[in-house]
Parts: C-alpha cells; structure tokens; sequence
C-alpha cells in the first residue's frame, strides 16, 4: 500500500522539492547522488512527468570547465555554478568569453545576462531573447543540446570538457531562466597557455 501511494503521489511532490532544491546549494548537493538516478528511472518510464526535477537535481555547482574554442585554439578554464539548462550556460559562456573580449563574435544583451544571473527573478515573461555565438561540441565532435544540461558535458581526466565552435545556423532563445528562482554565475578563472590547450585538443577529435 505505501508503495502504491508513493507511485500515484510522486508529482505532487515535485513542486515542494524543486522549492527547496533552488533555493539550497547544500541541499542538492546532498541529495541529488541519490535521488537523480531514481529520478530518472521513473522518467525514462513515461509515467510521470519528473523533468524539472530531474534538471534541478542535476544542477551542477562550483563546478570548473574546461573550454576550447576549436577556430581560434585557444582554452579557458571557467567555474559554473546554478545553471539550470545549457540555453543559459550558451549565453553566459558569451558574455564570459566574447564579452571579456577573450573571443570574437557579438557579445549577449545585457538584459538576456541579467536574466541569466540575476538573484532577484523577473517577473513574468519577459520576452528578451538571446542570441547563439556557438556551436556546443562534446570532444568526440557531438553536439551538446541547447536543451541539454551542464551535466551533460563529458568529463575528461576529471575536468568538464566542452569545445565551442562557430555556430551551424543562427539560432535565438527566449533568454528567461529554466528555474526563475535559482541565480547563475559564471567565471573565468583562466586562460590556458597554448601548450595546454594543445594538451586538452589531444582529448578531442581535432588533435591538430
């Protein structure tokens, strides 16, 4: 009986834990090893809809990337932290990156950053749209989904791997936030010398 009340109440339940898994660090870092498989699990079931828990449990924090940008061959470390879908890592990447002027192309609005970052959420749709600089590579050349997660970034030698390239088609986004209550940060932490980025382009299928 407990399990059968479980199963049909599973939903109800998502709303009061996505409350509290965006608003504590320590809470998801608590729970999410546990929880996210199971998670997934009755996902992948089709029986309920667990997707914005799924996302907010696999919410990566204090987390370092690695990040290449295969054109011009060159490497920076950034730490994330909060974010709570790969449209929102896309556009605070372009900020870091190509608005620090470590990169080129056009830089986001300042609007759809703030949105990205901002500790007080907006109210309501706010209808500003960000604009995609790159193109999301795993280091085996495929494709890491706008739609997709920061945890879906493969890990190589204990570090985030994530190569950008020039983008296949423009692409835009409404730049409000996957979780209205949860901030982002971004931080570039290092540019890489060129015999470390060559190091980390071993990794990858553009060796040279």
């Amino acid at each position: 009986m407990r399990l059968a009340l479980a199963w049909s109440s599973v939903e109800q339940w998502q709303s009061p834990a996505l409350a509290v898994l965006c608003r504590s660090t320590e809470v998801r870092r608590r729970h999410a090893s546990a929880l996210l498989p199971a998670c997934r699990d009755l996902t992948a079931m089709e029986r309920h809809d667990l997707k914005c828990l799924a996302y907010a449990l696999a919410i990566l924090d204090d987390e370092p990337l690695v990040v290449l940008h295969r054109p011009t061959r060159t490497g920076f470390e950034v730490r994330i932290g909060g974010i709570g879908d790969n449209f929102q890592l896309h556009t605070l990447l372009a900020h870091v990156l190509v608005g620090g002027g470590h990169l080129p192309g056009t830089p986001p609005s300042t609007e759809s950053v703030r949105l990205a970052m901002d500790p007080e959420p907006a109210q309501g749709h706010t209808g500003a749209v960000a604009t995609g600089a790159f193109e999301l590579l795993a280091p085996d050349g495929e494709r890491i989904w706008n739609e997709g997660l920061p945890d879906d970034i493969p890990v190589v030698e204990g570090h985030r791997l994530l190569v950008l390239d020039e983008p296949m088609y423009p692409r835009s986004w409404n730049a409000d936030r996957f979780f209205p209550m949860l901030p982002a940060t971004a931080e570039l932490t290092r540019v890489m010398s060129a015999d470390e980025v060559q190091t980390w382009f071993a990794y990858t299928c553009w060796t040279s």
